[in-house]
């Protein structure tokens, strides 16, 4: 199993922390629950379906229900590839102690 760092406003943690309350589980179960429901859409259950519900309508799940998915062109792609690169190397940030 592994562990991972989630990095949030105050207000995000305590309305998570509400949230959970409110559901009767743990912020850890409920936080779970969430990233499942959010990218497994086989998982059902009522809980689920209203967390689903929810990220969909915030445009945050993998394929949306009843939306069409805009996906940039390979053209938008190779075009913010180009911006990417004209950044600092990682190797320079990394010698220069940054």
């Amino acid at each position: 199993m592994a562990q991972v760092s989630w990095r949030a406003s105050d207000e995000i943690v305590d309305r998570a922390k509400r949230a959970a309350r409110r559901a009767d589980r743990s912020l850890n179960e409920y936080i779970t629950l969430v990233v499942s429901a959010a990218s497994d859409p086989s998982t059902a259950g009522s809980d689920v379906e209203q967390i689903r519900e929810r990220l969909d309508r915030a445009g945050l799940l993998e394929a949306p229900s009843g939306r069409k998915v805009h996906r940039p062109t390979p053209e938008a792609v190779a075009a913010a590839g180009a911006r990417a690169a004209r950044g600092t190397p990682l190797d320079k940030l990394v010698s220069s102690g940054r």
